[in-house]
């Protein structure tokens, strides 16, 4: 009894270790990880791609074009124009080195960096559709054989996979000047085609969708009447210059954008840029109704009243025409659904009128993070570190919402959701690219298989191709 009486203490004590040692139901979950890069591949599409510059950036590398690069069901897939013109759309396995080629009928009609191709992926049937080669004038549009994109080692991969060059949506013509066209899969897995009619300065935006049938214009959403005034004049024609159009997990469809004036009397000085404000609208319906952060309609599509620049609520970062904002940035959303985008413009400490927004973005332009937080706050974070060039940042997020921004040359700078999206720093210096400038984002692929992916064209001279390739980073899983 004196020995049992002896053990109890010792069997408490061991008891009480034992318990603090097992995992509790109620214990906080391990630290999401930080962002970060392991570089796994580099391969080439093209050692001759089409090379001028034109607008100061390339027809085959300009950041906007939504989507030079996709991803679908275990395979990658790349559109541009080669050396002699043709446009080209090319496949691969992920993780696979070389690239499968076809050449659509078609060459580029004109050295515009603004007549990029665009890729789309209809999901109702299978299909990949290429909209190309348009500024403010008509389009060339192209698309799949049916169920090519759904078993890709099954089908072979040549131009026969392709139907013929149109210049209608399978015989709907939306306008004769036509720019911009950017594919956006719906939660249902119809296509969705945005795109400009009208001109820079005096155009609207609008959409069409596709079933797996036929080719449907929703018509347009935004307007381009209407009055501004800044302090130095004023405009009355504009057009709404988007940074992307996305879905995003709570089935939003949600649009940053900046407006572009068409008279020049609203700037300090005619070298700069009549952008001005960022703005953002989503919709709950698939883009037929359109609604400020607050939930307000301010505009239907193909109706009478549209997004205009005078909307209450639609502005999210108010700036005016004199800090050379660049249009057509980037934009996506996060896990819960939340929209995020990258704006850049020469901050007012480096003075207060832009001159010539080449020159003065390349001096003194910064990139910023603006996103909506859970509380239903704007916040807004400068990217510490130089843009060093007039062009674009796109912006992407991992799997736990960390934030990268791949500024122009191919650098990477990067932020942790923990930290707010406060501390940015270099992950990647684009050392050994030679890259141009705007680099082409994977929009589609980091989603799944945890990859960040990008096509690059290296620098070259006059009209002389230089070789497009496609590099891969891996990130946290």
């Amino acid at each position: 009894m004196r020995r049992l009486t002896a053990l109890i203490p010792a069997m408490a004590l061991l008891t009480t270790a034992l318990l603090a040692a097992a995992p509790s139901s109620g214990a906080a979950a391990p630290a999401a990880p930080g962002p970060a890069l392991t570089r796994v591949a580099d391969t080439q599409l093209d050692n001759q791609a089409l090379y001028f510059v034109s607008y100061d950036g390339l027809v085959n590398n300009n950041s906007f074009q939504k989507n030079g690069l996709l991803t679908y069901r275990g395979y990658q897939y790349a559109a541009w124009y080669t050396a002699d013109r043709t446009a080209v759309v090319a496949r691969r396995a992920l993780g696979a080195s070389s690239w499968q080629t076809a050449r659509l009928p078609h060459q580029l009609t004109v050295d515009d960096s603004h007549n990029v191709i665009s890729m789309g992926l209809s999901r109702v049937d299978g299909r990949l559709h290429l909209n190309m080669d348009s500024h403010s004038n008509g389009f060339f549009y192209v698309k799949s054989a049916a169920g090519l994109l759904d078993d890709p080692a099954g089908r072979a991969w040549n131009s026969g996979q392709f139907g013929a060059v149109q210049t209608t949506l399978d015989g709907l013509a939306l306008t004769s000047q036509f720019t911009y066209p950017q594919f956006v899969a719906t939660p249902e897995g119809r296509l969705q085609l945005s795109y400009r009619a009208g001109v820079s300065g005096n155009g609207r935006n609008a959409l069409a969708e596709y079933d797996g049938s036929r080719w449907t214009a929703l018509g347009e959403w935004s307007a381009s009447t209407g009055t501004y005034t800044s302090e130095h004049g004023s405009s009355t024609a504009r057009n709404m210059y988007l940074h992307g159009i996305d879905y995003g997990a709570d089935g939003r469809l949600h649009a940053f954008y900046t407006w572009r004036e068409q008279n020049n009397a609203v700037m300090c000085a005619g070298g700069g840029l009549t952008n001005h404000d960022t703005g953002y609208v989503y919709s709950a319906d698939r883009g037929r109704t359109w609604r400020n952060a607050a939930g307000t309609a301010v505009g239907t599509t193909g109706g009478s009243d549209t997004v205009a620049v005078g909307d209450a609520g639609t502005v999210v970062d108010p700036l005016n025409p004199d800090h050379s904002l660049m249009n057509q940035e980037s934009q996506t959303t996060d896990s819960a659904g939340l929209p995020h985008a990258i704006i850049s413009y020469v901050p007012g400490r480096f003075g207060q009128c832009t001159t010539n927004y080449v020159a003065d973005r390349t001096a003194n332009g910064r990139a910023f993070h603006l996103f909506k937080d859970s509380s239903g706050a704007w916040k807004k974070t400068e990217i510490p570190v130089p843009l060093n060039s007039s062009q674009r940042t796109r912006l992407v997020l991992d799997r736990y919402d960390n934030a990268y921004a791949v500024l122009p040359y191919g650098r990477i700078v990067a932020a942790s959701k923990s930290s707010g999206y406060t501390d940015w720093r270099t992950l990647f210096d684009g050392a050994g690219l030679s890259a141009f400038g705007e680099v082409v984002v994977d929009e589609t692929r980091v989603a799944q298989d945890g990859v960040l992916s990008f096509m690059y064209q290296r620098k070259s001279t006059g009209t002389t191709p230089s070789p497009l390739r496609v590099i891969d980073f891996r990130l946290p899983s």
